[in-house]
């Protein structure tokens, strides 16, 4: 089931490999809609017809079948599939597949250049692997939601992005990518095992090395990129929404201070935390002589580093977004697009979401299953 796009190329760079997603919530599902996007044939395993809720972003570009994984017949069904896919991605706890009968073991004895990408939350090892949690836990543990937040204020969830999608979905993506890499040099599969605490303590990298040079305390909205320092936060505006301000460089904070109409004495006081507090003060005042829209009219395009604070619904009306295409319709609703880009092999939204269970036969007949 190959696609092409308008050029006769293959549809995106994975065009031509076969990935099986078994259903489930967060981080996997997002996956299993990027390797959609970048062309492979994405079979999704559900458990029951009708489960899901159409339109879904994460279901499109998907192929959905349904399967009683309880059943001794369509767990052989799942194992003849696996002997076709480049890829099974699933999200159970520890030892679920395994107790189900289509663990790394059996998956990889059937199909050896198989890649197997499990994604949790604790990882595959470990005291709390067996334990529930959801990624404000995961993230808990790492730092990351320690360090989210302003001064004197409760850590902040940083919606489900830090956890969820990016320690959790770009690692398994990205681990799965390479293991596939990997494979075509030796002919064999592997387990990619992708925790959402692995990955979002490597996203605490920069960190951890600031930390050691001096320049980072664990102390929320006391530093340089957590609202500690006035040019890297956000300011409300007369109309009570918001601008982004983040010029860390001098020429950059420079122009803000001139945009602002505020004393050019600033300029050479940047990172002198003593004149932090008043330069905060004085430019909230500046920002809240204007709405929002007419300040984005003072400031886009400038070299100042200062946005507006989009919610998601007018993200997609921005002219910079629109332009670009950064959003797309699918199944009557806006979404956003396919990410990142190629040059020869350019991805697409192939077609919408489908009901769980909708593909079923089509998918069996296609991959030569009885």
């Amino acid at each position: 089931m190959e696609e092409t796009n308008k050029n006769g190329q293959a549809g995106g760079p994975l065009a031509g490999y076969r990935v099986i997603e078994l259903a489930g919530l967060g981080p996997a599902p997002l996956a299993g809609m990027m390797f959609a996007d970048l062309g492979a044939e994405v079979v999704l395993v559900d458990r029951k017809a009708g489960k899901h809720a159409v339109p879904e972003c994460t279901l499109r570009g998907k192929r959905s079948i349904v399967l009683n994984l309880k059943d001794p017949a369509d767990i052989e069904r799942l194992l003849n599939l696996i002997e076709k896919a480049d890829v099974l991605i699933e999200g159970f706890r520890p030892g679920v597949a395994e107790r189900l009968g289509f663990g790394p073991d059996e998956a990889l004895k059937r199909n050896p250049k198989m890649v197997f990408g499990r994604m949790t939350g604790w990882g595959q090892s470990g005291p709390l692997a067996h334990s529930a949690g959801h990624d404000i836990n995961y993230i808990s543990l790492t730092g990351a939601l320690h360090g989210v937040g302003h001064a004197g204020e409760r850590p902040t969830p940083p919606l489900n992005l830090v956890g969820d999608y990016g320690g959790g979905t770009m690692f398994l993506v990205s681990g799965v990518l390479a293991a596939l890499l990997e494979a075509q040099r030796s002919g064999q599969g592997q387990v990619v095992d992708a925790a959402m605490t692995d990955g979002s303590a490597v996203l605490m990298a920069m960190f951890h090395s600031m930390h050691a040079q001096g320049h980072w305390q664990p102390v929320r909205g006391a530093n340089l990129l957590d609202s500690g320092a006035p040019f890297y936060d956000t300011y409300e505006t007369a109309d009570g929404e918001y601008m982004s301000v983040g010029p860390l460089e001098p020429q950059f904070f420079a122009e803000l201070i001139d945009k602002l109409g505020l004393d050019p004495g600033y300029a050479a006081r940047q990172y002198d935390p003593t004149a932090w507090a008043q330069l905060r003060t004085d430019i909230g005042k500046a920002f809240k002589t204007r709405s929002r829209d007419e300040w984005r009219t003072v400031f886009e395009g400038s070299d100042a580093c200062v946005a507006p604070v989009l919610n998601f619904l007018e993200a997609a009306a921005h002219p910079h977004n629109a332009a670009r295409q950064t959003y797309v319709d699918v199944d009557g609703m806006t979404q956003p697009a396919p990410a990142p880009r190629f040059s020869r092999t350019p991805t697409a939204v192939r077609f919408g979401s489908r009901p769980a269970g909708a593909d079923t036969e089509a998918v069996l007949a296609d991959w030569g299953i009885e």
